[in-house]
């Protein structure tokens, strides 16, 4: 089957991912492309400034520990009931990235004034919080519309290079269905590029059907699909398949040491046909 959109292959894609670039990635529960993050890890990506919309997880700590991420902006990077983040608390505490604090409402606003095509949105909550000291760019200012002593926090729009999901299927226009996530749309709108890798195609058109629609990322949005068996392994993916978490205790213990990590890439990541077999 032939779509508009030329499917790619996963390393294509991952060498379209420019050095340096603001790479968007969901949380371990909302559909990331750890399939991309492991081609980015065998390409050598370098200077990636990640984002974690709005929490980061186990893709995010994979590229930190192979040395492909300048920086992250997220609320929390965690490997849920695996523990902390092994390979992102090491280069914290040797200054090799860069974290830049965020909430959960706060880059979700962002994101939404990007959709929206707004230079900025408020949002409350964050007044007498310490993250503010910590952003500049973010600003008090008093309400407008009130007649004095109500502040307000003004957010910029954040428009991401580009975002990485993984969607459960493709049709032949092109439309990517993530089902019930559907705070992935307003990323996909609020990002320059889209970078989905699927499961599966199919034929059609997504959108004419009534109940596949409301659960699609448009064609419109995206800019690049890749098949990719289990791609978000091994979060979970809908109904799909469920979260291995025996793999991420086994990452999480490895990947405490450096040499431990290497260990893992080398078996997970670089051992396509071990990757595979999982």
């Amino acid at each position: 089957m032939t779509l508009p959109m030329t499917l790619t292959s996963l390393e294509a894609m991952a060498a379209s991912v420019p050095d340096g670039a603001v790479l968007a990635l969901p949380p371990d529960n909302s559909l990331p492309s750890v399939a991309l993050a492991r081609a980015l890890v065998r390409r050598g990506a370098k200077g990636l400034r990640l984002l974690g919309v709005p929490v980061s997880g186990f893709a995010t700590d994979l590229l930190i520990g192979a040395g492909c991420v300048a920086e992250v902006e997220t609320s929390a990077v965690s490997l849920g009931e695996a523990g902390f983040a092994p390979r992102f608390t090491a280069a914290l505490k040797e200054g090799r990235v860069t974290v830049r604090d965020a909430t959960c409402p706060a880059i979700h606003t962002m994101l939404q004034a990007a959709e929206k095509g707004v230079p900025f949105m408020p949002l409350r909550g964050l007044i007498g919080s310490d993250i503010l000291a910590h952003r500049p760019d973010w600003k008090v200012i008093d309400n407008p519309f009130a007649a004095g002593g109500d502040p307000i926090v003004l957010l910029p729009a954040k428009s991401p290079d580009i975002a990485a999901v993984h969607g459960v299927m493709a049709d032949a226009e092109g439309n990517v269905w993530v089902g019930r996530r559907r705070e992935l749309a307003t990323l996909a709108h609020a990002s320059k590029r889209v970078l989905a890798t699927v499961e599966r195609t199919v034929p059609g058109n997504m959108l004419e059907d009534e109940r596949l629609a409301p659960g699609c990322i448009s064609a419109t949005y995206v800019d690049g699909i890749a098949l990719a068996e289990r791609g978000a392994w091994p979060v979970a993916l809908l109904d799909e398949y469920g979260f291995d978490a025996a793999h991420v205790a086994e990452y999480a213990k490895l990947a405490k040491t450096e040499a431990g990590f290497r260990e893992y890439l080398d078996r997970y990541v670089f051992n396509l046909r071990a990757q595979a077999a999982e």
